[in-house]
């Protein structure tokens, strides 16, 4: 699929869009993780569905996509959590992009950048200080471009329930 950037609109995800979040979490989700039931998919999507409409309407995470001939053909959002502060302010707020997503037929053409750029755009205009994500080995390149880099201080995690976590 070669798309053309003059038809690409980039659009701010809202409340009533909520389906579109689910839709493109699951896609994310199934190309990760492998196809799981559908008792499983059902719950998800349900389970997804109040998370998506929660956040949004508590300020919590804003998510854009990308769509041509009116098909979405990308995703990624932002997930804002508000830090305790230190001496030279109160509190921070701080982004975690959550699954940049294209569709695999139209990668590699610049889309995930320009969607992207959006995001990090709404998180300068909301003030947020520092933007985090996990990555795969292809889309470090692309992150990179945009200046992400290793973490001043090291990150480290500890799984403390694998039942409610995966990788």
């Amino acid at each position: 699929m070669n798309i053309d950037k003059s038809k690409l609109r980039i659009h701010k995800i809202g409340v009533e869009e909520i389906p579109v979040l689910v839709e493109y979490r699951l896609a994310y989700l199934a190309e990760l993780q492998g196809e799981k039931d559908e008792a499983t998919k059902i719950q998800l999507k349900k389970d997804l569905e109040l998370y998506f409409r929660k956040s949004l309407e508590e300020g919590r995470f804003f998510a854009f996509y990308a769509e041509t001939e009116g098909m979405i053909i990308s995703f990624g959002g932002m997930v804002i959590k508000e830090i305790p502060g230190d001496l030279n302010k109160p509190s921070y707020l701080e982004g975690d992009i959550l699954n940049m997503y294209t569709i695999p037929e139209a990668r590699r053409q610049g889309i995930s950048a320009m969607i992207l750029e959006q995001l990090i755009n709404e998180a300068k205009a909301m003030g947020i200080s520092k933007v985090a994500l996990h990555t795969s080995k292809d889309g470090e390149i692309l992150y990179r471009k945009f200046g992400f880099s290793e973490p001043v201080y090291p990150y480290l995690e500890l799984v403390l329930n694998t039942d409610n976590f995966s990788h």
